[in-house]
């Protein structure tokens, strides 16, 4: 029987217990207690969460075998472990099957060098702080979960059950997994390949005209969408429009235009099969070249290479 253990550390944020869920209905979908849960930390006892409430845990010393072994951490990244912590943690990771760094659980991973030369996504918030703290890390902060090997990691909390969906699906199959997700009640299953984040949200204008000029931008990506079209939707002079728009969004509408085509192109690219002149038509670029000049100036890699990544991840 898979033994999944869920090592807490102090400070861990609650919502990531949630993962549990998904195990739980897996044995259910199947008829079976396929899967058995533990809650372990490196010394057992109750273990305070980011919220105040502790939850009881056992020692991972005592936990046996273990299949999957989970780290969960907070809200923020964890500071560096004492050298104790580490090797218990190292120990278990290496006898488990496979590993998973949960949200800023990858710092963990990280610390204890099971990151070195590897793929690996965090909260996007943090992904710069993992870059700059560990560089032998191949940091991809618009991930929703990379999966390298036995060792994965997956972005913001609830990304947590996008990952759990995988390995289950990894375990069980992809029916089985579909079951899952649907007793999640997740709108869709998603890949690993994902984005993390909305531009649009990125962008969080303060004011409605500026709002609107955007959803205008974002529903008419075909368009030319100059300055002088976005103005004239928030109803400002050109000049006024330039700056409010950077005002509240620190970018200029030109770039905001691109960042939000680069992200439809991004999603048309992971969730169809369209040529890459087709994305680049529907994304609104002008043509497949400026569409690869900016793929490369984001992301550092062309379109293709993204697409790729997206259907392995």
């Amino acid at each position: 029987m898979p033994h999944v253990a869920m090592v807490l550390t102090p400070g861990f944020q609650f919502l990531a217990l949630g993962v549990q869920a998904a195990f739980e209905l897996a044995n259910t979908v199947v008829g079976e207690d396929y899967y058995s849960l533990a809650m372990l930390s490196p010394e057992g006892g109750p273990v305070l969460s980011s919220s105040g409430f502790a939850v009881p845990t056992e020692p991972l010393a005592e936990a046996g075998a273990i299949d999957t072994l989970l780290l969960l951490a907070g809200l923020s990244p964890p500071p560096p472990q004492d050298a104790p912590t580490l090797d218990a943690l190292c120990r278990a990771a290496h006898a488990a099957r496979r590993v998973a760094g949960l949200c800023t659980g990858a710092f963990l991973l990280a610390q204890m060098g099971l990151l070195d030369g590897r793929r690996a996504t965090t909260h996007w918030a943090y992904a710069r702080q993992m870059r700059e703290s560990f560089p032998s890390v191949r940091v991809e902060d618009d991930r929703i979960f990379i999966n390298e090997g036995q060792v994965w990691t997956s972005a913001g909390l609830t990304a947590g059950l996008d990952l759990a969906v995988a390995l289950i699906e990894k375990d069980l199959g992809a029916d089985v997994a579909r079951a899952v997700a649907r007793r999640l009640v997740m709108h869709h299953r998603r890949a690993g390949g994902q984005s993390q984040h909305s531009e649009m949200l990125e962008l969080a204008p303060s004011s409605d005209r500026i709002q609107k000029a955007l959803i205008h931008a974002r529903t008419h990506l075909a368009n030319p969408l100059t300055v002088e079209e976005l103005a004239d939707v928030a109803a400002l002079s050109p000049r006024q429009f330039s700056r409010a728009f950077r005002a509240e969004t620190g970018q200029s509408p030109a770039k905001a235009v691109e960042q939000l085509r680069l992200e439809a192109a991004r999603l048309l690219l992971e969730d169809t099969r369209h040529s890459l002149e087709a994305v680049a038509r529907e994304a609104g670029f002008t043509d497949l070249r400026r569409m690869r000049e900016a793929f490369l100036r984001q992301y550092g890699q062309p379109p293709q290479a993204l697409r790729r990544m997206a259907r392995v991840a």
